[in-house]
């Protein structure tokens, strides 16, 4: 009698699963034919890139974006909307960069060149002789009476061998971030550095650098032309550098990241977003102009076809995640000071492009619970699900909820780092459809990530 009713509860339990799988696929094939055929996802970023433009804290189009963010969240009537005040630095580039290099023979030419944000001005224009080395693990080695008075040329490329430019790219994002701090400790007046891309055009890249030390040198991005022009120059003998930068600093503002909620039958928080500032260049389309729409269609996506959530589903504008985070920092603090449960964070801030998968940053086993969905999946080509990273404004939820599942959309690399911080990072170079299937993969996993997380 037990071999048979354990036979009728297996035969039970695989009919219910298996009909619990198929009610899954349906709605995430409802989710995508949404996303693809009623989605505002293309002309949200439109006015967001177009009407606003970039959007670096502290600036008037970052308090507009604000504004459009509440307005645009209000308008598909989520059960609650409302703005988190946070402080933000305010720093500006002032006029245009401009730099020349002269070789031994007299030769002048104008290169590529664009602040590293933060960076002071050059005072006029400063001039000093070039000294140039691969990374900044070298200027130890060339030591403070070498160095002394010249302009450091931090020239680490892109590995081109790397299949995910994002692993290349962190491989010499250390050229930026420490270039001007190292360099100023042997008492050069200035740091260069190669643009942080792949792709060899005359578009400079600006970024964040670690500054916060007493002797603060102007630090500027060359294009990656310029940087292979002035690398030629250097091997044929001593170059001179003449820059300018007008960069300035201002007071600290007061800045607002953008919250958007719909209820669930508990008070645990699944929180998911991107971030709404940007570089001062280009429009910030899909750094990040991309993830914002992501996050704002999963929420829309799954209010408009009816889903009852089981936890709080709260979609995050994040401001400042370019330059110091306070946003993503500001929030978790609130959340931990409000004694809010998370369960579970998902980040979009690499490009819109086609999805992949997910970054998974957990356990072992949340690993294998995030695998578990890969049969649901793998028809949307998201495929792509280990251990990786989940997202600088999510990540500081780690401080407060270790035991926190956090996910990160990984969409195709290949072209991002063309565009990131750069003036190519314009409206025009996101593609529609590749769009509407972030803002569907991002729905899609909330979904599961709501239906099936047991904390």
């Amino acid at each position: 009698m037990k071999f048979i009713l354990s036979g009728l509860l297996i035969t039970a339990l695989s009919f219910s699963l298996n009909a619990q799988q198929k009610g899954d696929s349906l709605f995430i094939k409802s989710i995508y034919n949404n996303a693809l055929t009623e989605s505002p996802a293309y002309e949200n970023l439109r006015t967001l890139c177009k009407d606003i433009g970039a959007r670096i804290t502290g600036s008037a189009e970052a308090e507009m974006a604000i504004y459009w963010g509440k307005q645009l969240l209000e308008s598909y009537d989520f059960d609650t909307v409302y703005l988190q005040e946070i402080t933000v630095p305010h720093w500006e580039r002032g006029t245009q960069e401009a730099a020349w290099v002269i070789n031994e023979k007299g030769t002048l030419k104008k290169v590529d060149v664009i602040a590293l944000g933060g960076s002071v001005g050059t005072n006029g224009v400063l001039e000093g002789e070039v000294i140039g080395v691969s990374g900044i693990d070298e200027l130890e080695k060339i030591g403070r009476a070498k160095i002394e008075g010249k302009i450091v040329f931090v020239n680490k490329p892109f590995d081109q061998t790397q299949i995910s430019t994002f692993k290349a790219y962190g491989a010499c994002s250390n050229q930026r971030w420490g270039g001007a701090k190292e360099a100023s400790k042997y008492g050069a007046k200035a740091v260069v550095i190669r643009s942080l891309a792949q792709s060899n055009d005359d578009h400079p890249h600006t970024g964040s650098m670690d500054y916060k030390m007493e002797n603060k040198i102007p630090a500027a991005a060359l294009s990656t032309n310029a940087a292979n022009t002035l690398l030629d120059w250097l091997k044929e003998g001593k170059v001179t550098l003449k820059l300018e930068m007008d960069c300035r600093f201002y007071k600290d503002e007061v800045s607002y990241n953008v919250i958007a909620e719909t209820y669930g039958k508990d008070d645990q928080v699944i929180t998911f977003g991107g971030h709404l500032d940007s570089w001062d260049v280009g429009e910030g389309a899909h750094d990040d102009g991309a993830g914002i729409i992501h996050s704002i269609e999963a929420l829309r996506i799954l209010k408009q076809l009816n889903y009852r959530p089981k936890h709080k589903l709260r979609c995050v504008l994040f401001m400042n995640e370019e330059n110091g985070n306070f946003g993503g920092k500001a929030y978790a603090k609130w959340c931990s000071d409000n004694k809010e449960k998370h369960i579970c964070a998902l980040e979009s801030d690499r490009g819109g492009f086609q999805p992949l998968g997910y970054d998974v940053v957990g356990t072992d086993e949340q690993l294998k619970f995030v695998q578990s969905f890969k049969p649901l999946l793998e028809d949307y080509r998201l495929y792509n699900f280990e251990k990786g990273y989940g997202g600088v404004d999510i990540g500081p939820l780690m401080n407060y909820y270790p035991d926190i599942l956090q996910l990160g959309l990984n969409p195709v690399s290949q072209r991002y780092f063309d565009f990131h911080h750069a003036e190519t990072d314009v409206f025009e170079n996101v593609n529609k459809r590749e769009l509407e299937l972030g803002g569907a993969s991002l729905a899609t996993m909330v979904y599961l990530m709501d239906k099936y997380l047991i904390p």
